[in-house]
């Protein structure tokens, strides 16, 4: 591991939940506003200074912080950065800024508190990808309940909001028990195994339990357990029905983060998977099996949804399937494809669940009948919607076609009969969104309210310019993506199936 001397890190998780405070407590909502906007793009300035001071060369954690947090319990606080999570924390202050910016004049109560939560929510998602105790991973963890409850319950759009915060809750409250067990056992097969006692000698720190032998009756139950708690956060079928329910209900900036931040996919990638390699390897049919049917299954619905956010919902999840097919393929194509289609959350289903936003914003409804002829009245939407569409079908020159080229291309060697599902995937993915692209953009203006509508503004042409830059520049250079988690991913590959990893070389050209 490498340390250092200055807690970048530590700013990166604190800075937004000091602002939040700060912002919570101004009366004056124009302050308040400008202060979440400053806060947040300093933050997104710290984490890029943290992808820069990032040394892609090393496959160790660096700018590793270590404090003393329960020494009663061997319980630190630890925090640290590699290939995988490096690249994750701009993009999820990047999708913040977007988040606090497309909500601008769009809250009309509580203006303060809600822009406080979102700070909040940014700062302890940061922390969930930067933590290496895994009691304090489990901490953050849960800590990114509250804020979203009272985003979702005080500011949702629908008539059930509450309902759906509520059922949010007591989903992740139900994922994050299996999480806490397997925690547990880890901790205490690390005191077993040196012999020691207990509560001296119990260990959370991911390095530690990393080198630490888990027996095979153990990795298996470990593995199933962070599945079952990280699959319903990812969500994965058949604990999918929440994000549906929260993009109906809940504030469309709120969606486009719970959309754009998968953090059950990376808990799997993290976590679940190098913490018990044997069983992950064991059971990769399992997770390949299961990845399968909710890319097939969510495509299946969505192509019969005639609502745009609740359509990105059903994509999203079933976009999530294909990214635990390319983990479930064990290879270098696999892995680099999940961690570039996760980051691609960000930047393609984060916008378009704030065009959504938009929309709904000015007309009430993101429902295709109350839309069509969109194009003749707002173009410049249009032609973002456009990229961003055709992103998420994996289109040739954006983001999203290296990263499920390497994910179809994982598949086809190492698990050729669910190859089949990921190409049918593409092809229901193209089949559901250019379905409602021609309902909702395409002929007459029908509605009076659409002839009424009013383009993009400034603000929100300028945040959606950064995600199209992003998509397009991914695109044309995936490179600059590929080499940062290359090392990482190697030395990930070469625990769980303990040999050189040599496949990348064949399609990196």
């Amino acid at each position: 591991m490498s340390n250092t001397h200055f807690p970048l890190l530590s700013l990166t998780i604190f800075l937004p939940l000091l602002a939040a405070f700060a912002v919570a407590f101004t009366r004056n909502i124009r302050l308040a506003k400008n202060l979440a906007l400053v806060f947040v793009s300093l933050e997104l300035i710290a984490t890029l200074l943290v992808v820069l001071l990032f040394n892609v060369e090393l496959d160790s954690f660096q700018l590793v912080e270590q404090y003393a947090w329960i020494p009663s319990l061997n319980i630190n606080y630890l925090v640290g950065v590699d290939g995988i999570s490096v690249l994750f924390l701009p993009m999820s202050a990047l999708l913040t800024l977007m988040a606090i910016v497309a909500s601008w004049n769009s809250v009309q109560h509580q203006t303060c508190l809600h822009f406080a939560l979102l700070l909040a929510l940014e700062g302890i998602t940061i922390g969930v990808f930067l933590a290496l105790d895994m009691a304090l991973f489990f901490l953050f963890w849960e800590l990114t309940l509250p804020p979203i409850f009272f985003l979702i319950g005080l500011w949702g759009i629908g008539s059930n909001r509450r309902s759906a915060a509520i059922k949010y809750t007591l989903f992740m409250l139900f994922g994050g028990v299996p999480i806490l067990f397997a925690i547990i056992i880890l901790a205490v097969n690390h005191a077993t195994a040196i012999g020691g006692s207990i509560p001296q000698d119990l260990a959370f720190s991911l390095p530690v339990l990393l080198q630490t032998a888990l027996p095979d009756n153990l990795q298996a139950l470990v593995f199933l357990l962070l599945l079952l708690g990280f699959a319903v956060k990812a969500p994965l079928v058949p604990f999918h029905t929440w994000l549906p329910t929260v993009a109906m209900e809940g504030p469309a900036q709120l969606t486009a983060l719970l959309t754009g931040l998968k953090l059950g996919a990376f808990g799997i990638i993290r976590f679940a998977m190098p913490l018990s390699p044997s069983a992950s390897v064991q059971y990769s049919w399992v997770l390949g099996i299961l990845g399968a049917i909710t890319l097939i299954y969510c495509a299946l619905i969505a192509l019969q949804q005639t609502n745009l956010r609740r359509l990105l919902a059903y994509a999203s999840v079933s976009h999530v399937g294909l990214v635990i097919v390319g983990i479930a393929s064990l290879n270098m194509q696999g892995l680099q494809g999940a961690i570039f289609q996760l980051l691609n959350f960000t930047m393609i289903s984060g916008s378009l669940m704030m065009v959504a936003g938009f929309l709904q914003h000015r007309l009430g409804s993101t429902e295709a009948i109350h839309l069509g002829g969109l194009a003749k009245v707002m173009p410049r939407l249009t032609t973002f919607y456009f990229l961003f569409m055709l992103a998420s079908i994996g289109l040739p020159g954006t983001s999203g076609f290296p990263a499920e080229l390497l994910l179809i291309f994982s598949t086809l060697l190492a698990h050729p009969s669910i190859s089949i599902a990921a190409l049918l995937g593409a092809i229901l993915t193209a089949a559901y969104m250019l379905s409602f692209t021609r309902r909702a953009f395409f002929g007459p203006v029908t509605q009076a309210g659409v002839k009424q509508l009013q383009d993009l503004r400034p603000r929100e042409l300028s945040l959606l310019c950064v995600s199209a830059l992003l998509i397009l520049g991914f695109g044309f250079f995936p490179n600059s993506v590929l080499k940062t988690n290359r090392a990482t991913a190697e030395a990930w590959l070469t625990r769980l199936m303990n040999q050189p990893v040599i496949e990348y070389k064949d399609v990196r050209g």
